[in-house]
């Protein structure tokens, strides 16, 4: 699909179903996801080996684990790493769909949500009408250690993603995009995951990135990247931003201007559970994503 929607105003669902399979970042298992068309607003699991079971839309109340992916519980499953899927969803706006998944954890891929654009792409989009939009009503902020995520009432959806690592590969990054679809597509979407060399053994040990390889992640070294080239210089910064709206994805869309500095999966879903929180009011307000970069 080369020609994705110019903005978030209209709600698409998939015109086809699409599917996906490789490894778990965490659990190193085989997953498969298929992605269906909606009718519902919001993303809708369902289980593979068990349809019985019915579809569960996804929300923040679900977030049982952020240690390096965003985990959900779901009745009596979970399901690991959602953010990546979500974000492109989201990101090329796709408003209304069902996941059906196999396994316990949605394939990481390339470590980017492009494979999960591309399958979008493959499936095509389907417009349903015009998008309302829900608006933040007061400022709301949350706060853990030195990081922080603030967001501010606006007419448009503002995000701004910054890290600071005192390896000197990332350093200090602020990321800036006025987003529509297209620029999810082109500038956020291909940004990979990462880590650091000096955790790899510690991570394997918890049972953690069971599935990392330098084929799905970008590793870092101090002053050096043990599997270059970076996509963009900025690549882990952007995706940040990418996990920001990954994880924003469990509550959709606010107007309002959102910051994460540091951001970490348990800051992100802890805004999304306080964005769910406030009044669920909605505007017809053109959904804008806007990033400052220095």
């Amino acid at each position: 699909m080369s020609n994705w929607p110019s903005d978030y105003t209209t709600a698409y669902t998939l015109a086809a179903p699409v599917e996906r399979q490789g490894v778990g970042l965490h659990s190193g298992a085989t997953c498969r996801v298929r992605l269906q068309p909606g009718s519902r607003e919001g993303y809708w699991v369902g289980w593979l080996a068990a349809p019985a079971e019915g579809l569960q839309r996804l929300s923040p109340g679900q977030v049982s684990d952020t240690r390096l992916c965003t985990a959900l519980r779901l009745g009596q499953r979970q399901l690991a790493t959602v953010e990546h899927l979500l974000a492109a969803l989201a990101g090329t706006g796709v408003s209304h769909a069902e996941l059906w998944v196999e396994g316990g954890e949605i394939p990481l891929l390339d470590g980017s949500a492009l494979p999960w654009v591309e399958a979008i792409g493959e499936a095509g989009l389907a417009p349903l009408g015009s998008r309302n939009l829900r608006p933040l009503p007061t400022p709301i902020t949350r706060q853990q250690g030195q990081s922080f995520a603030v967001a501010l009432p606006s007419n448009h959806l503002h995000l701004s993603a910054a890290v600071d690592y005192p390896q000197a590969a990332i350093g200090r990054q602020l990321f800036s995009l006025d987003l529509t679809p297209e620029a999810f597509v082109a500038e956020v979407a291909p940004a990979r995951t990462f880590g650091f060399l000096e955790q790899v053994e510690h991570l394997k040990e918890m049972g953690l990135i069971q599935g990392g390889a330098l084929d799905n992640a970008l590793v870092c070294d101090g002053d050096r990247w043990l599997n270059p080239p970076l996509r963009y210089a900025d690549e882990p910064v952007r995706h940040k931003l990418l996990d920001l709206l990954g994880d924003l994805a469990l509550v959709g869309l606010p107007l309002a201007q959102v910051f994460a500095y540091r951001g970490s999966h348990g800051l992100h879903t802890a805004l999304a559970t306080a964005l769910e929180a406030t009044p669920d009011e909605v505007s017809p307000l053109p959904l804008v994503l806007s990033l400052i970069h220095i």
